[in-house]
């Protein structure tokens, strides 16, 4: 079993989303024909039909992944209905015939969704291929793969979302496909509140159609990536198909370099303070002005924070840009010290612990161990708290033992409760009856994903594996919620469903997909390994 450390912390302690849907938009409206003339209503008598209705969409009642599930993984499918036959049929699409027979298991009664569930598991049949399944009265399934690793494909296609949505750089044809474009929103921006003041903030990732970049959302992704970096790293390659692809640094840093450049762009060199976010509108016909927000206390701690985290592990591929970027950091830490009133304990508290790891500082150790001892219990739900307190686990500076054992129990203990919680579940998460608490859902594996990392437990890489799994369609609504899989996917439904559709949620499902990708590889050479020894 592979081993994995934060820093030595263990041996002393012996115990852890124009882009990216999540978010909420207004309701969607389509315009009807103009209404009939006076004539047209003479002719028809006035007896112009109304045809407004639904039409009820026919959902299979045995759900699956509808992409699939990697050879050597579980392979359950949910079967819902009160009747249902002893056994069911796993059949090739190809061939159409019967590969494998299975016992329909009976769970109960889902108090969620008003169902009545049942189980197929299909684990031991290993061989690659196309399926469905089916049995009797209830029909058959969604079509899936069992491969080596089904998944690969996401897990690029979810990086390669934040290269589509780069600001100020042509994307090529062959490298964008479909979301080629010219380089956009290049010229100088205006500061908002001082039209004189004129800024390069050209670069970044837009978070909508109108090529809005805002600095906090910035951050928040890129912390989220950076930590599937630092525990994942092994999975990250050069090869996924950006300009910086085979440079000999993982392509995931080199996306994140990408906005980490715009970010110091939005960095005042006067103060250090930071500029909240860049806009546009438009000015006489298809011409536009781009202007620059104020600064903000809020933009500038994370600033701090995300600059801090980036630089350290930055620093084995470029320590001059590394050492750029950490002083970046410094200043924009400085500059909100003066204004303590205005920013909240928690992000602070979370820049300091990235800048304790990054210089080993006394200052910043004070910060830490003060908001640390200050806390009855520590809040995991905050992510400037669970982010703080995975780095002041993970660095290699003096720490506070005692501090690590708290932070240690108080991670260990969320971890547990997630996992009893999504276990008990009928469908394995802990999914509402509307399926909108997907994002809740992401922060809570992006949580597990830590625990299982520090202590390795295959309880809980299945219960990340679930989630993958109702992510992808094994869910009440059989719906996959990751853009452009499975054969009924978010798009058909409701575009504003889609989880890869803000940069800050599709980081999340990278740290999840990472997970993922990480234990497929540790089962693939385990097996090898014990092919060579047999």
């Amino acid at each position: 079993m592979k081993k994995k450390y934060f820093a030595g912390i263990l041996t002393i302690i012996a115990c852890s989303a124009a882009l990216f849907g999540c978010a909420e938009t207004g309701d969607l409206s389509t315009s009807g024909k103009g209404q009939q003339t006076q004539e047209e209503e003479i002719v028809s008598l006035g007896l112009t039909p109304e045809f407004n209705y639904d039409v009820p969409v026919n959902l299979p009642d045995i759900i699956v992944d509808q992409v699939g599930y990697a050879e050597n993984s579980n392979k359950i499918a949910v079967f819902r209905g009160e009747m249902l036959p002893d056994t069911y049929e796993l059949i090739d699409a190809e061939t159409e015939e019967i590969v494998y027979t299975g016992t329909v298991k009976e769970k109960g009664y889902n108090e969620a969704t008003g169902e009545n569930i049942s189980y197929g598991d299909f684990t031991e049949f290993k061989t690659p291929g196309t399926y469905y399944l089916q049995t009797e009265i209830i029909g058959q399934s969604y079509p899936f793969v069992i491969d080596e690793n089904p998944y690969a494909g996401i897990f690029e296609a979810a990086l390669k979302l934040f290269y589509y949505n780069r600001c100020g750089l042509t994307l090529s044809l062959d490298m964008a496909g479909d979301a080629a474009h010219n380089a956009c929103h290049t010229k100088l921006a205006v500061l908002k509140e001082d039209a004189s003041v004129q800024l390069d903030v050209s670069g970044g990732w837009h978070i909508d159609e109108n090529g809005t970049r805002n600095v906090t959302d910035a951050c928040q992704a890129v912390n989220t990536l950076l930590l599937a970096y630092e525990l994942y790293g092994e999975v990250f390659t050069d090869d996924i198909g950006i300009p910086e692809s085979g440079n000999g640094i993982p392509d995931l840093m080199d996306e994140v370099k990408y906005e980490i450049e715009w970010l110091l762009k939005m960095q005042d060199a006067a103060s250090g303070a930071v500029y909240a976010s860049v806009g546009s509108i438009e000015n006489s016909g298809s011409a536009y002005q781009l202007y620059v927000e104020a600064v903000t206390m809020d933009a500038t701690i994370q600033f701090a924070a995300s600059m801090a985290k980036f630089s350290y592990l930055y620093q084995n591929y470029d320590r001059e840009f590394a050492t750029i970027c950490l002083k970046a950091a410094d200043r924009a830490y400085r500059y909100t010290g003066q204004y303590l009133d205005d920013v909240t304990p928690e992000a602070y508290f979370y820049a300091a612990a990235e800048l304790y790891r990054a210089t080993g500082a006394v200052q910043y150790r004070n910060t830490v161990h003060q908001y640390l001892t200050g806390e009855k219990e520590l809040n995991m739900d905050n992510d400037y708290v669970f982010w703080g307190s995975v780095v002041y686990m993970s660095t290699k500076q003096q720490v506070d033992v005692n501090l690590c054992e708290t932070v240690m129990k108080k991670l260990l203990s969320d971890g547990e409760q997630i996992s009893y919680d999504s276990k008990k579940s009928k469908y394995f998460t802990e999914g509402n009856k509307e399926q909108d608490n997907n994002c809740e859902l992401l922060r809570k594996m992006v949580r597990l994903a830590v625990v299982d990392h520090v202590i390795t437990n295959h309880e809980y890489m299945m219960v990340l594996e679930n989630h993958l799994h109702y992510f992808l369609g094994r869910n009440s609504l059989c719906i996959s919620y990751i853009d452009d899989v499975g054969s009924r996917n978010f798009a058909q439904v409701d575009e504003r469903m889609g989880i890869m559709k803000q940069m800050g949620h599709d980081a999340e499902l990278i740290v999840l997909l990472s997970a993922v990708q990480a234990d497929l590889r540790t089962v693939e050479e385990s097996r090898q390994e014990g092919l060579k020894e047999s």
